[in-house]
């Protein structure tokens, strides 16, 4: 003989309240969250994937850093070597006038001027360390205070760098080594300034000494300003690589965050339709189940 209960039939509307309350609870975690899963066990097979691709973004992140802060110190790089070359050109074209013209007002100014922009630029700083020093970070890379103590200090006491450079890693497998001394940039046009030191004060008409130092510095600026110009080339080439490599990185960069976004965030348009509809059903079950808990068979017994 069957009998006849509704405990069974409670029970299971009980069981698929349970499931809906569940799912309902996962889908509003993916609305406040974005994301799909709550931890990486739970991507199933893309687990790997995206793992390998955080570990990826998380190096190139790191090597973009490095890139721009290179990219930076070459930037400051450029920057004092373009002020060296337009103060040491505008004296060149000054002697010039004044060689050729045999008058020489406001020349000795101009030297001074020149020297100090000189001067300036090879103790520039970045952060507090020496950018021309190599490796030395006590102190000024170049030594003289003023233009008369050029006169009697040889180059190699003038000059306290010590021709070391550095180097960074800005992509896989890629090094570049940078960093420019105050040496190789300032010693041919510290042979100028040491002649014009030496030429004495010139004034507004120089003497036939001073006019044959004056013709003599000339020379010299010109071989200064042919290595600084070529260091200047170098560390430009150096620039376009960092900005190249940079470039690539960020677009690599892209490529891994869309991977894992792809498998890792929600699409939050789908959740709010799954939001309604689950809450739809779970209000649909309570009714049923109040409905089913009402039914007696002492109603219908007579």
């Amino acid at each position: 003989m069957s009998r006849v209960a509704t405990i069974p039939l409670q029970r299971t509307m009980s069981s698929a309240i349970q499931r809906s309350q569940e799912k309902l609870a996962i889908t509003q975690q993916r609305l406040s969250t974005g994301k799909k899963a709550a931890d990486f066990a739970d991507l199933g097979t893309e687990t790997v994937r995206n793992l390998s691709a955080h570990s990826l973004l998380a190096r190139q992140d790191a090597q973009s850093t490095v890139a721009k802060r290179v990219g930076t110190t070459l930037s400051l790089y450029q920057g004092h070597l373009e002020s060296i070359e337009s103060a040491t050109s505008d004296l060149k074209s000054q002697i010039l006038t004044a060689v050729g013209t045999g008058k020489a007002a406001g020349l000795q100014e101009a030297i001074e001027t020149a020297f100090s922009q000189y001067r300036n630029s090879l103790n520039g700083a970045e952060g507090g360390t020496p950018l021309f020093g190599g490796s030395q970070t006590d102190g000024n890379p170049f030594v003289p205070d003023t233009l008369a103590d050029t006169a009697t200090m040889p180059a190699s006491a003038a000059f306290r760098d010590d021709g070391v450079r550095s180097s960074a890693r800005v992509a896989d497998g890629v090094d570049v080594t940078y960093g420019i001394s105050a040496g190789s940039v300032g010693k041919d046009l510290y042979a100028a300034f040491q002649t014009l030191a030496q030429a004495g004060t010139i004034g507004e008409t120089p003497t036939a000494a001073q006019l044959t130092a004056l013709q003599n510095a000339v020379g010299q600026l010109e071989t200064g300003l042919g290595s600084l110009r070529t260091v200047n080339a170098d560390n430009g080439r150096k620039q376009v690589q960092v900005e190249t490599l940079t470039t690539r990185g960020e677009q690599r960069s892209l490529l891994l965050e869309s991977v894992i976004e792809t498998n890792e965030d929600a699409d939050l348009g789908q959740v709010a339709i799954d939001l309604a509809q689950q809450k739809t059903m779970l209000q649909a079950s309570y009714s049923v189940f109040s409905q089913l808990s009402d039914l007696s068979l002492v109603s219908y017994i007579r």
